[in-house]
């Protein structure tokens, strides 16, 4: 299993050095110094809680709009097997696709405090508990159930990039889920994103 988890991260981490600009500033004709994390406009983080605490492989492509907004797409795999692996209720969905609106409040580009709306589309296994009598006794049973199912929710967060494009993004949300009665009712993500602008 960690042979698998090696691959994606190696290609990940090789895109990321290759793109790295040589020139890491430009001068403005007024002296004043620009920023690779001012100019570039597409990101790439790894999901580095998710991946070290649950196995999950939770990647996120983001491209910058303006100055205070983005929009990002970010894919989810749960890699453990749910039978062999003590992940508690962390995740009731094995893989999913995420996409995000998000707007900025800080004075530097896609800098800072910011607030996002998300649209989610999950796949995975979800138990549910059935009570019921028989003779004045009572029973409690668990079933399981596969669902796939999209949602519709919001978060908020915070991203901290340095002058050279690395950053960090931490960030948390909730939505529900619209068409499915064996999926779970509300989903969440919180996140804790390495990545890198360029």
């Amino acid at each position: 299993m960690k042979n698998q988890l090696l691959l994606p991260l190696f290609i990940i981490s090789s895109f990321l050095s290759f793109s790295q600009e040589k020139t890491e500033t430009t001068k403005t004709t007024s002296s004043e110094e620009v920023y690779k994390r001012d100019i570039a406009k597409n990101e790439l983080s790894i999901g580095t809680l998710n991946l070290v605490a649950f196995g999950a492989l939770d990647v996120a492509y983001e491209r910058i709009i303006n100055q205070s907004s983005s929009w990002a797409v970010e894919a989810f795999v749960l890699a453990l097997d749910r039978d062999n692996e003590d992940i508690g209720d962390a995740f009731n969905k094995d893989v999913s696709l995420t996409g995000k609106y998000k707007h900025f409040f800080g004075d530097r580009t896609a800098w800072g405090f910011y607030v996002n709306g998300l649209a989610m589309i999950s796949s995975g296994e979800y138990s549910q508990y059935n009570d019921y009598y028989v003779d004045d006794i009572y029973y409690s049973n668990r079933e399981k159930k596969n669902y796939t199912d999209f949602a519709l929710g919001f978060g908020l967060g915070g991203k901290f990039v340095s002058k050279q494009g690395f950053f960090l993004d931490l960030s948390t949300g909730i939505g529900r889920n619209l068409f499915s009665d064996d999926s779970p009712t509300v989903v969440g993500q919180f996140n804790v994103n390495l990545g890198f602008r360029f």
